[in-house]
C-alpha cells in the first residue's frame, strides 16, 4: 500500500526532515521534499530518485509567498494526490529582547513557521482530498507551550501552529483529512547549533543549551524519525487534533 502513497516533507534537506524523508522511502512512499535551494537538497534528489523514481524535490523558500504558490502549482500538477503531509521546516528566528530584535526578521519566523504552512496546505488541499485519506504531521515544540525569554517569535509561532492543527483536525475530519502535531525533543540539528552561537545578553539561558549539547542530551535526527514514523502514516481520525510527545511515542 505504502508504494501508492505520496508524502510531501519540507524542511527536507537535512536534520529531521531528511531523517524522515529518509524512513518514508525507505518503507516504499513516494516522497515529495521541499527546501531552499542547496547542495544538500541536491543530494537528497539524487537518493530519493535511487530509492524511488517516483519521489522528488523542489527548491522552496518558505519566505517568499510567491514561491510557495508557484510551487505548489507544480506539485499538484505532477502529484494531483496527496496522502501526507508534514510541516517540519521551521527557523528559530531572531533571538534577543521582543523590544529589540528587528521587525523583519521577527515576522520572517512568523512565516516560516506558520503563515506558510496554511498557505501550502491550501493550495494542497484539493489533492490532500482526492487521497480520501491523508494524514498532516505539524513538528512542534516545548516552546509551543512555555514561552522562553528571547524566543518571543519561535514561541509565538509554535504555539500558533498548535493551534492551527486543532482547527485543521476540525475542519478537514469531513474530508478524511486528520492532523496532528508532536514535539521531537532536543534534537541534534543546525538550528540547536544557531542556539548555542547566541550571546548570553541576547539569550541568558544559552548556557543550558551548551550543556544539552555537550552532556550528549541531543537526540539523532535518525532516532527521532524512527519514532514518529508511526505517528506520521498510521495515526488515526481519533487521533486528531491532539499533540504528542516523540518521548511518550
Amino acid at each position: 500500500m505504502s508504494e501508492s502513497q505520496v508524502y510531501v516533507v519540507t524542511g527536507a534537506s537535512k536534520g529531521l526532515g531528511r531523517s524522515i524523508c529518509d524512513i518514508l522511502t525507505t518503507n516504499g512512499y513516494t516522497v515529495i521534499g521541499l527546501a531552499r535551494s542547496s547542495t544538500e537538497l541536491s543530494s537528497l534528489e539524487n537518493y530519493l530518485k535511487k530509492m524511488n523514481p517516483k519521489s522528488t524535490t523542489f527548491a522552496c523558500d518558505l519566505s517568499c509567498e510567491n514561491q510557495i504558490a508557484s510551487t505548489a502549482a507544480k506539485m499538484t500538477n505532477d502529484f494531483p494526490v496527496i496522502h501526507g503531509l508534514i510541516h517540519n521546516a521551521g527557523i528559530i528566528g531572531p533571538v534577543g529582547s521582543m523590544f529589540n530584535v528587528e521587525t523583519n526578521l521577527w515576522n520572517e519566523t512568523i512565516q516560516v513557521n506558520l503563515l506558510a504552512v496554511q498557505q501550502l496546505t491550501k493550495l494542497l488541499y484539493t489533492s490532500m482530498i482526492k487521497a480520501q485519506r491523508c494524514r498532516v504531521t505539524t513538528i512542534s515544540s516545548g516552546a509551543a507551550v512555555n514561552s522562553l525569554e528571547s524566543w518571543s517569535a519561535y514561541c509565538t509561532s509554535k504555539a500558533g501552529l498548535e493551534m492551527w492543527t486543532r482547527s485543521l483536525a476540525d475542519e478537514g475530519s469531513s474530508h478524511g483529512i486528520s492532523a496532528v502535531s508532536v514535539a521531537p525533543g532536543i534534537v541534534d540539528t543546525d538550528m540547536q547549533a544557531t542556539i548555542r552561537s547566541v550571546s548570553a545578553d541576547d539569550f541568558p539561558m544559552v548556557g543550558r543549551f551548551i550543556g544539552f549539547h555537550n552532556n550528549g542530551d541531543l537526540a539523532a535526527p535518525g532516532d527521532v524519525a524512527k519514532s514518529l514514523y508511526k505517528l506520521i502514516t498510521k495515526h488515526s481520525m481519533d487521533d486528531s487534533g491532539n499533540r504528542f510527545d516523540v518521548r511518550e511515542l
